[in-house]
Order: structure tokens, then sequence, then C-alpha cells
């Protein structure tokens, strides 16, 4: 099997740069404690150029740098991080497995796709770099040597071919090696993994016992360990915790980025869009705080639903400052992109999703809706509400839209247009007509409306089978200050009735 790894210097870092980007060369660390010390655990650039070490205590690193600032070092919370962008990794890998606190293993099985596995390897550093993750990447057959080759290496691509492995891992220091049996072998003058490989496999097991011959196994380009995939989580959520309590929407709005970012990469990689979220914050000292989030077309676009987000919780008023900011997918549904072709403005359709989410998510999800047509002759019953979707944005040679052209309409087919707004019963109008039957003139909205123009009819009648049959005569009215109106005379009681308007 062929395998890939990715390696992110300093991951912890990197992340905390692209969250927090007013750090940029400046120099910090992440601190944790370490038997009663805080102890450096990850440093920037910049700290390092100053002295700063991994493994130093925080004063000792804060007396070679002054302006030196901390942050807490959370194991939990660099995993989660890392997790997501493996699940960004799926569009060009089908499995990955985390190497924590900086790396993760890749099925490199796909590399066809990509023309060969260096260019599978490029398009796994580009996804890391549209996250803004710098990295190296090697493809190789075994874990270690893959893993190995990608921290010490100094190529940002490499592909050691199958059986290539151990001319490949020679000229690596011993540093390579983690446990014990690395200052063991350094105990005899050995610096290099060629060095080691090139000992007799029984006199280091002789002297090294199972761990030593494992070693001395690896530097050879052997590594029988399996790729274990990481398995995916069912619910889709990220939580945050701030550095300090947010009081307002400011702060809170730069962990909002963050959460969404890694929320939709996992979307973007399982190839699903959000429908309906959920926000919840908790507060501090107590309290917890809920908003859903209802979508009008599903999407896994971070920048819309940060624009949604903003809506959502830039008004709020809250007892207590947030501590907590977790973002859970109540509901997804398959993510088939859009073609899009010369022309299109996909701007357009953003700030539709946009208004229409507010709407729903303010008004109900009931309150916005569209008409759907039902196989009825009865106008008023010709249709139902049913929930809202934008119209298919499938563009291109899979299902060409073509921009309509502009026709004549013939009179005769102007009765066949039907009102925009149709009322759910028609309504008795008070009209005024000839002694021939002709509709004169109307009271409709407290006053008195003259017809102007009048065309028609257009005959409709069905349902004879039912207790309620009709037969009706439709003309298309233009009242007095008014405009175009559908008006039908009952052919049961002879009277006329107002059944929709034309905008």
């Amino acid at each position: 099997m062929r395998l890939g790894y990715l390696h992110l210097s300093r991951f912890p870092a990197q992340r905390r740069v692209i969250e927090m980007p007013s750090l940029a060369g400046k120099p910090f660390v992440l601190e944790e404690e370490v038997r009663g010390q805080r102890r450096v655990a990850f440093a920037s650039s910049s700290a390092l150029k100053a002295g700063v070490r991994t493994g130093m205590t925080l004063t000792a690193a804060t007396a070679l740098e002054p302006s030196l600032q901390h942050f807490p070092y959370r194991a939990g919370e660099e995993a989660r991080a890392l997790m997501s962008l493996g699940e960004a990794l799926m569009c060009v890998a089908p499995g990955f497995q985390l190497s924590a606190p900086d790396g993760m293993w890749f099925d490199a099985s796909a590399a066809h796709l990509f023309g060969g596995e260096e260019g599978l390897c490029l398009r796994a550093l580009e996804v890391c770099s549209g996250h803004g993750y710098r990295g190296k990447a090697v493809v190789a057959s075994e874990l270690f040597t893959a893993r190995v080759l990608a921290r010490l290496g100094t190529r940002p691509v490499l592909v050691v071919p199958e059986g290539g492995s151990a001319r490949a891992l020679a000229p690596l220091p011993l540093t390579a090696l983690e446990g014990r049996e690395r200052e063991a072998f350094a105990a005899l003058g050995l610096s290099t993994l060629g060095e080691v490989a090139a000992l007799p496999a029984g006199a280091v097991a002789a002297r090294g016992g199972a761990a030593g011959l494992q070693a001395h196994t690896l530097c050879g380009g052997g590594d029988d360990t399996p790729f274990v995939a990481a398995v995916l989580e069912e619910v889709l959520e990220e939580r945050m915790t701030l550095e300090w309590p947010a009081e307002s929407f400011e702060p809170l709005q730069f962990a909002l980025k963050t959460v969404l970012d890694r929320l939709c990469a996992r979307l973007a990689g399982r190839r699903r869009a959000a429908v309906r979220l959920s926000f919840v914050l908790k507060l501090d000292p107590s309290g917890l705080v809920e908003l859903p989030l209802t979508l009008a077309r599903p999407t896994a676009r971070a920048k819309l639903l940060l624009d949604l987000a903003r809506h959502q919780l830039s008004d709020l008023r809250l007892e207590n400052p947030v501590a907590t900011l977790s973002v859970r997918v109540e509901e997804h549904s398959e993510d088939r992109g859009q073609q899009l072709a010369l022309g299109d403005t996909p701007e357009g359709d953003a700030a539709l999703e946009v208004v229409l989410s507010r709407l729903a998510t303010t008004l109900g999800e009931e309150a916005l809706f569209s008409a759907s047509l039902e196989a009825v002759h009865r106008p008023e019953q010709a249709y139902v509400a049913r929930a809202f979707h934008p119209p298919a944005s499938t563009r291109g040679m899979a299902g060409e839209l073509l921009p309509e052209e502009e026709v004549e309409v013939p009179v005769d087919e102007a009765l066949k247009e039907r009102p925009s707004r149709l009322l759910e019963q028609p309504a008795t109008l008070d009209a005024e007509v000839t002694e021939s039957g002709e509709l004169l003139a109307a009271w409709l909205l407290g006053k008195r409306r003259r017809v102007v123009a009048m065309a028609g009819p257009e005959r409709l009648g069905g349902e004879w089978w039912a207790q309620s049959p009709f037969s009706r005569d439709y003309y298309r009215v233009h009242f007095e200050g008014l405009g175009p109106a559908w008006v039908f005379r009952d052919a049961q009681d002879g009277r006329f009735y107002l059944q929709g308007l034309f905008d």
C-alpha cells in the first residue's frame, strides 16, 4: 500500500497565527504545565530566532525576549483542528490517520487521478495552503519512511519508489528515531540511520532486545505497522474556547470565523452541504444560549455562513460574556456544487441566499414558501404552499439555461396568463352589469372602479364527478386605478367573482 505523509511544521503555532493574524511576525509561544512548571511547547519563528527553544521554562523564554506573548497549549483543541484539516483532505485521499500534533498519513491510492504521486502531494499541499498552512508531503510504502522523510527532509514534495526506502533513509540523522534506542546507537558512535541498518540484525537483537531489533528494521526501510484510517464523527460539530470571555460581538467574530472555516472544511471533504445549523454560546460564569440557523439552499461556503451568523449574533444581548462557542450541523445534504457559465454572477445568488436565510430564520421556516403546481383545474386549488428552494443553478453542458427571448405574445395567448397573486378563495364582486350581462364597474377596496378594458372569456369547468362541480367564464379585466385583475362569472348563480390580481 502506498501512503503519503503530510508534515505541518509547528502546526499549533501556524494555527494560532491563522486565527489571530495580529501575531504574524511577532514572538510568541504556546506553553503547558510540566511537573509544576510552565514550559514552552511550541514557539513562533520570531521566538526561535530570539533563542527560545521547546522545553524551556516560560520564565527563561521571557528573559530572552521581553515582548514574548504566551498562550496555553491545549492538545485536545490542536487534535480537533488537525482532524478538520484531515477531513478537508478527503477530497484527494479516501482516508487519513492523525500523527499529532503536527502531521498525518493519508491513503495515496488515488494518485492516478492527479497525474501521479507527485501530483497528489502537490494537490494535498494546495488544499493545506487554501486553509493557511504550510507543509511538506512524502509518499512511500511504509509509515515510518514517509513520516521521517517529511519531518527531516528539505524538499517540499518527495516520492520514494517501491523498494527505495533504505536508500532514502540512510543519510538521515539518528534524531529520526524516537525512544531510548537512539541513545543506545549513539553510544556506539553511530550518527545516521544507514549506519544502524548496516549492523548485523543478530547482534542488535542480542544487545538491544526486541525494541532494538524493531528500530534496526525501521532504519533499513522495513515497517509492517498498519495504516488505520481515522473514524469520522457522525455529528459535525466544532467548538472553540475563547482566551478571554467576549463581552461584545467584535472579539466573538474571530472565533466564529475559525469555527466555521473548520466546519466547512469538514463538509467539503465529505462532499456535504449544511441545511440547518445551531449555534451554542456557553456563558461565563453560567448560562447557555442556543440559536438556530436555517439555510435557503444547502451550502458549505464559510463566507456565506459567516455573513448569516453575523446577522444572527450581532444584535444579540446576553447577560454574561461568552466563554465557549460551538456550531453544530443539524441537517446536511449532498453537495453537488455549481457549474457556472460565462456571464454568470454567483455574487447575486449568494446575496439572494443571505436574504432568504435571514427571512427563514427571523420569521420561521413556514413563513418562507413557494407555490407548487397541482394537477387540479380549479384555480384556487391548483397549487399548494411548499418550502421555498431557489431554482436549480445547473448550467453549462450538463444543463444549459438559455436566456429567455423576447417574443410578441398574441392577444388570444394573453388570456392564458395567470395572476401572480391568487386569492385563497374567490371573493364575490359587488358588480354593475348591463342588461346583456356585461361588466361595467365594481366596488373594490371601498371605491367604485370603472372597467377600462376587458378580454375574454376563457371557459373553465370540471370536477363534474364531485359534489361541487364548477363552470366559469374567466375575464382579464382592467379596473380604473387598480390595474388588471382576473375575474370570472359563475354559471351556477350568474355572479362575478374576483380570483386574483396581476402585477
